[in-house]
Order: structure tokens, then sequence, then C-alpha cells
């Protein structure tokens, strides 16, 4: 089986729109989305429905968490401010639909989460240990940095696919990653970083900054973040 696994499309329908063109290019099997199909930017609605059409197993993200318990983010007031139109875009049946997904997923040798596994919603896992990592599989996925990363330990493997909808490792193609039978693979894909700049502005944001990042594959802000494999012990 090949699986594409994806994360943080963040609302981004054009990047997630190119990846999901690209999932079917390469013949996937199936899709598992580590989390936040909402946040940051003005289509959360295609993109949730998109990867509900696709039968995706899709795993609770923290900016997801916020819309389900009804609350703000309180790091951030550029993010609880964009949380309110999320709130007008994810209702009704399309909340249920989100609060029914779950932290975390395991099957066979595959383990996701969205964060860490001591922290499935809200750790940032910018450095990674095999000791991070339970035991009892074989590939471990999260996501959260939006960093593409893979790191290979003597027996298990950690992969980031980095993120569909603000990738912030210095790259602005949208990411995800492929597992099948030989192992992983990583992907980046281009998309129309404008089109996503005009449905934001059409939502009735004015302010150039919660995008311009995208073209640069950076934090709102203008912040590159990256993850470090810690090597194992002999």
């Amino acid at each position: 089986m090949k699986t594409a696994i994806l994360s943080d499309a963040h609302g981004n329908w054009p990047a997630l729109r190119s990846v999901l063109a690209e999932i079917d290019r390469l013949a996937c099997d199936r899709i598992i989305s580590l989390g936040d199909v909402t946040g940051y930017y003005a289509q959360p609605a295609q993109c949730l429905d998109a990867l509900v059409q696709r039968d995706a197993i899709q795993l609770l993200g923290n900016h997801d968490g916020y819309l389900v318990a009804g609350t703000a983010c309180d790091r951030s007031p550029t993010v609880a401010r964009l949380i309110a139109h999320q709130r007008r875009e994810i209702n009704g049946a399309r909340l249920e639909r989100l609060r029914s997904f779950q932290p975390r997923f395991a099957e066979g040798g595959i383990s996701c989460v969205h964060g860490s596994w001591r922290d499935p919603l809200d750790e940032y896992l910018y450095r990674i240990a095999a000791t991070d990592l339970p035991d009892g599989h074989r590939y471990y996925f999260a996501g959260h940095t939006h960093v593409q990363h893979l790191a290979a330990f003597p027996t298990k493997t950690f992969c980031n696919p980095g993120a569909v909808g603000q990738p912030r490792d210095g790259d602005p193609r949208a990411a995800f990653a492929v597992l099948d039978e030989a192992g992983i693979t990583l992907h980046r894909v281009a998309y129309d970083i404008e089109e996503t700049a005009r449905a934001m502005r059409a939502a009735g944001y004015d302010e150039p900054r919660l995008w311009e990042n995208l073209f640069i594959g950076a934090q709102i802000g203008g912040r590159l973040d990256q993850i470090t494999t810690v090597p194992a012990t002999p």
C-alpha cells in the first residue's frame, strides 16, 4: 500500500489542491492528515471537505482543537484573530466532523500524532531523538513544526512531512511524504501563492504580512525553523 502523509493544510486550499493532484499522480492508495486542516488561511471548509471526500484518515491538530473547544490561542493574538474567521467557515456538520477527529492514529508499524507522543496536540519537536518515539512501531509521523524532516534511528524512523499550507523551512513549496514498501520519500510541490493571497483579501484581510511569509517559506513575520536529529547513543 502507498500512503500519502500530509499535515498543516491550514485552510490554504490552493496548496492542498496542488498536493492532492500530486498524490493522485503518484497513485497513492490512501491519505493520512496529521491535523490542522484549519487555521491561518481563508478556505478551511474547502480543505476539510476535500479530505473528507477522499476518506482521508484525519487527526486533530491544535488549531482544530481551538475550534472544537470554542477557545482562542493565548500565545498568539494573530492566530486568535484568525480563528474567528475559521469559526465562520467551520460550523454545523463540519464542526461535528472536526470534533470526531482523534489526536493519535496507530496501525501496524505506523504511529501518527500532530505534535508529539508526549503532547499530541501542542508540543513542537524541533529536536528529535529515538527516545522521543515510543516503542512498538517502525515509522513515526508528526507535524506541527511545519518543517520537513526525516530521521532514521536503528529500529525507528521519524518523519515530519512538512506543511502543506505554511512551510517554515525556507522552501515555499507545499510539502508531504509518501510511505510504501520501500520506505519514506519526501515530496514538494509548487502552488499558486497569489491565489491564496487573493482568497485572504476576499475574506476581508488587508494585512499582507499574513501571507507574505508564504513566498519565502517562513512563519508569519519571516522566521525560519529547522529540526535537529539527535544521534542515537551507541
